[in-house]
C-alpha cells in the first residue's frame, strides 16, 4: 500500500530510513495515461518510487488557470497504488513554500522563449518548486514527459548547472488514438473542442512550416499563441476556448 507523506518533515523522515535506488514523478494531480507510463516506467527501473502532487502556484501566471486546474486525489491515488508507488507526497502551499516564494531559482536566457515569453514566470515557479522537491525526495532519477519539452530541457539543464546527483529521463509523449497529447487540461474541453482538439498534433507534424501550421490552426478557430521550429522540433501553444494546448514533435 502506498504511504501518503503531507509535509517536507515527514518526506524527509521516510527517505531517510531508505536504501536502493529511488524513481521520482513529480506531478500536479489529475493523473492519466501520461502519467501512468511515467510511474511504470520509474517502477520498472528502481527499488523504489515515489510520487508527489502538487499544484504549485509560483508557476501559474493566471490566477483564473490556477483556481481551474482540475484535482482529482482520490482518482489519482488509486493510479497509485495500482502502479505500485511506494509513497505518495501530498504537501501544502505552506509547507513547501516557508519563505512566501522570496527564494527562487530562474534561468534567464531559453526560459524566456516560447512558453516563457507567454507566460512570465512560469519557468521561475517550475524550477523553484522541481529544486525543493529533489532535495526532499533525493532520487536517483526523475521522469518527465515530453509533451513538456521546454520544461523537461530546463530541469535537465539546472540538474547539471548545480551538480545535482540524479539522472533526468525523458518518456515520450502519450497520445489519444487521434493524435492528442494527454494532458490533464483536456480535461476542460468541451464536446465540440475535444473534436477540433486533435488539429493541433495534425498541424504540426503535416505542415512544411511554422507559418503554415499557425494558419491551419486559426482557420480551425485556434487562438495560436506560436509556432515555432527551435532546431530539430516544433513547438506549438494555442488555446481552444479557454484552454491552452502546447505539444511538441520531432520535424
Amino acid at each position: 500500500m502506498s504511504e501518503v507523506l503531507h509535509s517536507p518533515s515527514e518526506m524527509k523522515a521516510w527517505r531517510k530510513n531508505k536504501v536502493g535506488t529511488i524513481g521520482f514523478v513529480p506531478t500536479m494531480g489529475a493523473l492519466h495515461a501520461g502519467h501512468e507510463e511515467l510511474i511504470k516506467r520509474a517502477r520498472k527501473e528502481n527499488d523504489l518510487v515515489v510520487l508527489s502532487i502538487f499544484v504549485n502556484p509560483t508557476q501559474f501566471n493566471d490566477p483564473k488557470d490556477l483556481a481551474k486546474y482540475p484535482k482529482t486525489w482520490e482518482q489519482d491515488f488509486a493510479m497509485a497504488e495500482m502502479n505500485g508507488v511506494d509513497a505518495v507526497f501530498f504537501p501544502n502551499y505552506e509547507e513547501m513554500y516557508p519563505d512566501k516564494y522570496r527564494y527562487k531559482v530562474s534561468e534567464n536566457d531559453y526560459s524566456l522563449l516560447l512558453d516563457g515569453a507567454h507566460r512570465p514566470g512560469h519557468f521561475d515557479g517550475v524550477l523553484s518548486v522541481v529544486m525543493k522537491l529533489f532535495n526532499l525526495v533525493s532520487p536517483s532519477k526523475a521522469y518527465f514527459g515530453e509533451k513538456d519539452f521546454q520544461q523537461l530541457s530546463l530541469i535537465r539543464g539546472m540538474v547539471d548547472a548545480f551538480f545535482m546527483n540524479l539522472e533526468i529521463v525523458p518518456v515520450a509523449t502519450v497520445r489519444e488514438q487521434d493524435g492528442l497529447a494527454m494532458s490533464s487540461r483536456n480535461t476542460r474541453l468541451t464536446a465540440e473542442e475535444r473534436r477540433i482538439a486533435p488539429a493541433i498534433y495534425k498541424a504540426i507534424t503535416e505542415s512544411k512550416s511554422a507559418e503554415e501550421a499557425t494558419a491551419k490552426l486559426q482557420a480551425q478557430g485556434f487562438a495560436v499563441d506560436y509556432v515555432t521550429d527551435v532546431g530539430s522540433r516544433r513547438f506549438v501553444a494555442a488555446k481552444l476556448g479557454e484552454v491552452r494546448l502546447i505539444d511538441n514533435v520531432e520535424i
